[in-house]
């Protein structure tokens, strides 16, 4: 079965640090482009990090470039996303997302476009 399933997410103080993980199964996440998109409450879709498939090439969002590490670990199936310094834009709910068939990008960043995780919520407060 197909499942994506995020974990980590909570409650950060501003300058914290968290590890989100999006434990997978039913594929092997080395095979296909992995996401994380996040959103905030009243804000649409927003790109955060990529990985693609085979040599795990990471791209960052700007906002997050610097603060942010995304990995996989092949043998867990297993994809992350370290982030230190967060800030009062962070918050959101962070989706794991597998990219489509045969190993390419997403070409659309919407709810249609890939296969999303259910989420986990990540909130920067002190």
């Amino acid at each position: 079965e197909l499942q994506l399933v995020e974990s980590g997410g909570g409650l950060v103080q501003p300058g914290g640090s968290l590890r989100l993980s999006c434990a997978a199964s039913g594929f092997p996440i080395s095979n296909y482009y992995m996401y994380w998109i996040r959103q905030a409450p009243t804000k649409g879709l927003e790109w955060v990090s990529s990985v693609s498939s085979g040599a795990g090439t990471t791209l960052y969002e700007e906002s997050v470039k610097g603060r942010a590490t995304a990995s996989r670990d092949n043998a867990k199936n297993t994809l992350y996303l370290q982030m230190h310094n967060l800030k009062p834009e962070d918050p959101a709910v962070y989706y794991c997302v597998r990219g489509p068939g045969g190993g390419g990008p997403l070409t659309s960043l919407s709810r249609d476009a890939g296969y999303w995780g259910q989420g986990t919520q990540v909130t920067v407060s002190s």
